[in-house]
């Protein structure tokens, strides 16, 4: 929630608190952020909600910002920035941001994923994982690419000519619907059969964007 239903940064500290300390108290045990959200103030507002020992209670993960890297040193001085602002000394789940064909080319040409193995070693942060935007093509191509990813976030899959590459099946309804309702309805029969094993060999963890109504389609709100 904010106070200003126009700006996004300004967070209504004492409801959201409440909201987020209540769901902690009641069992939720992973809390997840990321740099830009509500223009940059969300993991502020995550580093004080979680002091009091509600950081020793969750699993923490926040998002490296995949549009904003140049070079190895913006990564490094990125999740340093993160660390201080949520107060903490390691992140649970660090998410390279958004992936798609371009940025996942950063992640290559940059060696991104030689610098996590590091902030991996000295424990600034225990699991690597990725945010996917993109076909199905090139997430299979990121899966293969490395063995230690241990959670996709995948937000949005273009499911419509790129499941029948990837399915040999693409019932006509789907090819009609948005995409949302298209990942949505089908995530058990098509994703979970392919790519969610596929995954699954290299040890891959799924953590879903959100809750599926029964008839496909997003809610409106939580």
């Amino acid at each position: 929630p904010t106070t200003d239903p126009q700006d996004r940064s300004k967070i209504d500290e004492t409801e959201a608190t409440r909201m987020v300390r209540y769901a902690i108290d009641h069992g939720v045990n992973y809390v997840d952020t990321a740099y830009p959200y509500h223009n940059g103030e969300s993991e502020r507002f995550v580093g004080r909600v979680l002091q009091g020992g509600y950081r020793e209670k969750v699993n923490l993960a926040t998002k490296l910002p995949m549009w904003a890297i140049e070079k190895e040193e913006d990564a490094e001085r990125i999740l340093n920035e993160q660390l201080e602002k949520l107060q903490t000394d390691h992140i649970d789940f660090y998410l390279f941001h958004g992936l798609r064909k371009p940025r996942w080319e950063t992640v290559q040409s940059l060696k991104l994923l030689d610098w996590a193995e590091t902030a991996l070693a000295d424990g600034r942060i225990h699991h690597l994982g990725f945010s996917f935007h993109d076909d199905t093509e090139t997430l299979k191509t990121i899966i293969d690419a490395y063995s230690g990813w241990v959670a996709d976030a995948i937000q949005r899959l273009r499911l419509d000519m790129a499941v029948q590459r990837v399915c040999g099946e693409a019932p006509a309804e789907m090819l009609v619907e948005p995409s949302w309702s298209c990942a949505s309805r089908r995530m058990l029969g098509i994703i979970e059969r392919r790519l969610v094993q596929r995954g699954t060999r290299q040890g891959t963890d799924w953590l879903p964007h959100g809750p599926v109504h029964p008839h496909g389609q997003r809610p409106a709100s939580l």
